[in-house]
């Protein structure tokens, strides 16, 4: 709604700036220009808008588009605000699969499908968090396989069945997968599984059971429920991310979320 009315607002500045135009081109002195003498004339002249704004379309479409940008951008930033107030709040059970410190400040958790270009660049962009925060950044993959992407619902099959016999086997596969994402196939997904250690046999088992399934059923369910349409999706500390954003976007919330959080710290001095 906030962003309906800003827009709105942003189509009508254009005709408030471009007022002492229409009153120049019907004769008026700049002294006499008032809201009243303004609208009297467009209501009595109603030529002289589509004139004016004939000859200025490149002005009316710039400003248009920059109020309309400036809405955006207040409604971003008044989500992320309300994000830090009310933070979602994912499944993480005792036995998650966890990458990092498991009393980490922060918690990155993504939703991601193995196949999806945008995810290739949210994988780096972990990594390079992975390696800026260390012990303070903990990290939960979560399965948001699209159905366009035919080999990203395989690969997350895999990743999950591969879970059930060891994490580190698991997250080596996953960090192959996005490295050589162009590679997806089943082929590849079979190469790589035993290039990790995999138990082949017992793999193929567990990428068709109802265990498995249910798991990847679970991430999807969760990731529509925070609104995550499309991928990557990240929670960090609850705060929704949606899309490939810089390492930088990360920091920033991160920064935030440390000054939140010594704010609510009880006072430590004398």
């Amino acid at each position: 709604m906030l962003l309906r009315k800003n827009f709105a607002r942003a189509a009508i500045l254009p005709l408030v700036a471009l007022a002492p135009l229409f009153l120049a081109a019907a004769g008026a002195r700049s002294q006499e220009i008032s809201k009243e003498a303004v609208e009297m004339l467009l209501k009595e002249n109603p030529k002289i808008i589509l004139d004016i704004l004939e000859s200025h379309k490149v002005e009316l479409f710039n400003m248009v588009n920059q109020g309309a940008q400036e809405a955006r951008e207040q409604q971003q930033q008044k989500d992320l605000d309300d994000s830090f107030k009310n933070p979602l709040t994912p499944e993480i059970p005792e036995n998650a699969r966890i990458r990092g410190n498991k009393n980490a400040r922060y918690t990155l958790v993504e939703y991601s499908d193995f196949e999806c270009p945008y995810c290739r660049r949210g994988y780096s962009t972990v990594e390079e968090l992975r390696n800026k925060y260390g012990k303070d950044l903990r990290f939960v993959y979560k399965n948001l396989p699209l159905p366009m992407h035919k080999q990203a619902m395989p690969a997350a099959q895999y990743f999950e069945a591969l879970s059930l016999q060891s994490e580190e086997k698991a997250w080596k596969l996953h960090d192959i997968m996005y490295q050589e994402q162009d590679k997806l196939s089943e082929d590849f997904l079979r190469e790589a599984a035993r290039r990790v250690g995999a138990d082949m046999a017992r793999l193929e088992k567990d990428a068709k059971s109802d265990k498995v399934q249910k798991a990847i059923q679970a991430d999807q369910q969760e990731a529509q429920s925070f609104g995550f349409d499309g991928t990557p999706g990240f929670l960090l500390n609850g705060v929704p991310i949606r899309g490939a954003y810089p390492v930088e976007h990360f920091d920033a919330i991160i920064k935030k979320l440390s000054e939140k959080a010594a704010e609510k710290a009880p006072n430590q001095g004398p």
